[in-house]
């Protein structure tokens, strides 16, 4: 029988976001909760992303909001409205990831909890082996991962998923099966389907010494880590990497350097990185170039200027800011936005919208990394990053250019620059009006 608590230890009056998906892994996890909900007096939030790629999904969404209400939780959901080019699971995954952050952050809670299980640890660390990765990496996923303000909790890591769906049988709990996992279009996929049988096959508790595994690389890891500080405080000034003094460096202590400064952007999700990422980064550290630069996943970008070196992403230096919109707000850039009741001008400064077609209150907020629009007159979106590019907009004003989005987080509007296709005509139907000055 699994008992939750073996495997965390909780307080009273934790407040704890759950990403819940409403396959088995998710709702095991939620029911688990449920049952020593009063014994902790614990505050359940229930986040749940609709990926919005098949039909079921809005079916999925609306079983959970309703098992919500019965059980007395807290519920949180979203719906992904458009994808861009980039690989569809990363992609998701930041979506994800960012929505159940903006959650914790709405609750102030102390942990967001996820239903990841032992097969979960398995097809990482295969993937990573592949793939290629650092120590760290190649140990998968870690059980918890300390954030900003809050703690990322895995407590299923001991369990496989067999384990979990036989819990759900036992315990008569309802569940949802993603067909799309069963395809083998998805690397992950491929593993889950021919690789972990054949490993079960040779032991069903494989899952645990895969388990034991990723902690035996964390400790070693651990220890590697102090040679790596030593010499980060010798040649790092200012966040940057001073060139002449990294290459006196190990080879492999560099490498590990590079990974710590990747960390910052990616966390505990490096599978977007391989050996060949590093291979480029050093490569421009020892170019003759004295001005040089690559791309990396996720708009990162790592720069080359005369002895140094750093890492950086345009939403890195953005002076965030999150306004509900009511009537007037004055922004960080010393402009406006405000309701008028009445106007006749109708260009990329004025906005008209149907509070039918959106979801109120409107709220102005900094761009997100991988905002899209669906802009209007156009059969499809563009990403935010590539408008700024195309209107010449100046990398220092798109840090903190103000984005209209509503209560879901559709982009309905970036003033003085475009129109979404929820702007309307000035003699169509609507009852918000808002000028950008």
């Amino acid at each position: 029988m699994i008992k939750i608590e073996d495997d965390f230890s909780f307080k009273k009056g934790d407040i704890i976001v759950v990403g819940c998906s409403t396959g088995p892994d998710s709702m095991a996890l939620v029911d688990m909760l449920l049952k020593i909900r009063n014994k902790y007096d614990l505050i359940l939030i229930i986040a749940h992303v609709n990926h919005n790629v098949r039909k079921e999904s809005y079916q999925e969404a609306d079983f959970l909001k309703e098992y919500c209400l019965k059980n007395d939780l807290l519920f949180e959901t979203m719906i992904i409205e458009n994808y861009g080019d980039d690989n569809f699971h990363n992609e998701a995954r930041n979506i994800r990831y960012r929505f159940f952050e903006d959650v914790v952050n709405k609750y102030n809670a102390s942990y967001l909890m996820t239903a990841h299980h032992g097969d979960d640890l398995m097809e990482t660390i295969l993937m990573r082996i592949v793939r290629g990765s650092n120590l760290a990496g190649y140990g998968g996923f870690k059980k918890e991962v300390v954030m900003n303000n809050y703690k990322i909790i895995r407590p299923l890591l001991n369990y496989t998923k067999q384990e979990l769906e036989n819990y759900d049988k036992e315990n008569n709990v309802t569940f949802y099966v993603d067909a799309s996992n069963s395809k083998d279009d998805y690397t992950r996929n491929r593993y889950r389907k021919y690789v972990l049988p054949f490993l079960k096959e040779e032991d069903k508790n494989v899952h645990l010494k895969f388990l034991k595994f990723s902690n035996t690389l964390s400790e070693a890891n651990r220890f590697i880590e102090k040679t790596r500080n030593n010499a980060i405080n010798k040649v790092m000034e200012n966040d940057k990497i001073v060139i002449d003094k990294f290459l006196e460096l190990d080879s492999y202590i560099q490498k590990e350097i590079l990974y710590y400064l990747l960390e910052k952007y990616y966390q505990d999700d490096l599978v977007l990185l391989n050996d060949k990422h590093i291979s480029l980064i050093l490569d421009i550290i020892r170019s003759k170039k004295p001005n040089t630069y690559i791309n990396l996943p996720n708009d990162v970008i790592a720069k080359k200027e005369y002895n140094l070196f750093y890492l950086t992403r345009e939403v890195d230096i953005i002076s965030l800011y999150e306004i509900e919109f009511d009537k007037y707000v004055l922004l960080p850039n010393n402009h406006v936005i405000e309701a008028l009741d009445y106007c006749k001008s109708n260009g990329n400064d004025i906005c008209r919208l149907n509070s039918k077609d959106i979801v109120l209150p409107l709220v102005v907020r900094t761009r997100h990394v991988g905002d899209k629009i669906s802009v209007k007159g156009l059969n499809g979106s563009k990403k935010i990053k590539d408008l700024f590019i195309d209107k010449k907009v100046a990398i220092d004003k798109r840090d903190v250019w103000p984005i209209v989005v509503d209560s879901c987080g559709k982009i309905v509007w970036i003033p003085g620059i475009i129109k979404s296709k929820f702007d309307k005509k000035i003699d169509d139907d609507y009852d918000i009006i808002l000028k950008y000055s």
